[in-house]
């Protein structure tokens, strides 16, 4: 991290030779961090005070729009050299933010292998191995010897960017296994790569979703795992690095998306870009909460015959909502991470109801104890009917919160699409519908008018 001295505007002349051998000594992530910090402005100063190597480490640790801006700000030649020092991965994520022309044009300064293997990522659907994976791994072929191996590896593939695993292909490049480095370096040097490979191989295909393969290398503690397409061919390799990403980028769509907000928006971006992400989903939340408030309208009268019911309302709402958002999340969190499949469904929702009874049961008395507080002597039996209401409601509440999410899951649709507020708007209606009628139906069977 940057210390508090050189935190300091980069419009002062004065100090740009200081900040420049500060900048150029600091671990690129570290600049990548204070470069986003600073003004718009700021930020193309800055990045020319780092040397050419340091400038390309940097620039890959940028976000994609903190890059575009400075590319916009650079000349073409310096825009062309740092382009191509790029990872295919990070280039296809930057070029998937730039005007088609401009993509255009740097794809021409590009050498051709950088080229083709650019093109490939491009070519995958975006959430899918093919376009998370990387083009630079170590490919050995299954009849060179373990000192024929060592060699290529040593002369060959030392801009690779994992070096933990080489993957064994045939001729035609189609996988036959992989051989970790620590195994070619304690084998015999004329032994054959085929004669020493490991017994087993996991792979993923191009199209498998990238959450899936987060979760494969996770269940089996790898470093990386190869990418093959549809004839077996190997086309890339995801490593550990790319699953930490995977996984950040999933969880935080997943609480974005429970939580009511579009888009991938970060603490620090626009005003506009957060009024973008955000008044779309609140104008609909208001629509759905507008629909369970309907449920209302009918009983205006029985409100203002007993004005208690509008202190119970809001506690008996906010008590169903929270009991079916707790377990909309264990739910969802364990469909993201893998620990549960559509199939475990009635596992869970027996595991969940047996939980909820005993919790329906205390939130129900403890409601009704707590109504006597603010009701009449003479309308007591309402406090019956509110522990009655709330103790279905709970039920109701986790067993819609399991049921939801799974059945998407079964139809291969995204589980948080069951938000937050559209559960809560589901259980208010229902709730607020079975709370007043049951009220009703009491006052009628103790022949009272409202």
């Amino acid at each position: 991290m940057l210390t508090r001295d050189v935190r300091h505007s980069v419009v002062d002349v004065a100090d740009l030779s200081q900040l420049k051998g500060d900048l150029n000594n600091l671990q690129p992530v570290d600049v990548g961090e204070y470069i986003t910090q600073l003004p718009k402005k700021q930020r193309a100063i800055a990045f020319r005070l780092l040397k050419k190597n340091q400038a390309i480490h940097v620039f890959e640790h940028l976000p994609t729009k903190v890059q575009e801006e400075l590319i916009n700000s650079l000349h073409d030649a310096q825009v062309a050299e740092i382009v191509g020092a790029m990872s295919p991965k990070e280039r296809g994520e930057l070029f998937d933010e730039l005007p088609a022309g401009f993509v255009k044009w740097l794809l021409q300064e590009l050498s051709p292998e950088e080229r083709q293997a650019t093109a490939t990522i491009l070519g995958y659907p975006e959430g899918t191995a093919g376009r998370v994976m990387t083009t630079e791994y170590m490919r050995l072929r299954e009849g060179l010897t373990v000192s024929e191996a060592l060699s290529k590896i040593r002369y060959q593939d030392e801009d690779k960017e994992t070096i933990y695993h080489a993957y064994v292909t045939d001729n035609n490049r189609k996988l036959v296994n992989v051989i970790s480095l620590r195994r070619l370096l304690f084998s015999l040097p004329s032994a054959k790569i085929r004669d020493i490979v490991s017994d087993h191989l996991i792979k993923v295909k191009t199209e498998t979703p990238q959450r899936e393969v987060a979760q494969i290398m996770k269940r089996y503690d790898l470093m990386s795992i190869p990418v093959v397409d549809r004839e077996n061919r190997l086309v890339g390799v995801i490593t550990i690095d790319d699953v930490i990403d995977i996984l950040e980028e999933e969880a935080t769509e997943d609480i974005q998306k429970l939580a009511g907000v579009s888009g991938d928006e970060a603490p620090l971006s626009p005003p506009q870009v957060t009024l973008r992400q955000r008044l779309p989903w609140l104008l609909g939340i208001m629509a759905l909460y507008f629909g369970a408030a309907s449920a209302i309208t009918p009983f205006q009268s029985l409100i203002a015959t007993l004005p208690v019911l509008a202190v119970i309302i809001p506690i008996f709402s906010n008590m169903g909502s929270t009991v079916g958002i707790q377990s909309l999340r264990v739910t969802i969190r364990g469909l993201g991470v893998g620990d549960v499949k559509h199939q475990d469904t009635g596992r869970i929702l027996r595991k969940e109801l047996l939980a909820s009874l005993s919790t329906a049961v205390v939130l129900g008395i403890t409601l009704t104890l707590l109504s006597l507080i603010w009701i009449p002597p003479q309308q007591q039996w309402i406090a019956l009917i509110v522990g009655v209401v709330m103790a279905i409601n709970t039920i109701l509440a986790v067993t819609l919160a399991t049921l939801l999410p799974m059945g998407l899951k079964r139809l291969k649709l995204d589980p948080t699409f069951i938000s937050s507020p559209l559960l809560t708007t589901v259980l208010d209606a229902i709730g607020f519908l079975t709370f007043l009628s049951l009220i009703s139906l009491g006052l009628k069977v103790f022949h009272l008018q409202f």
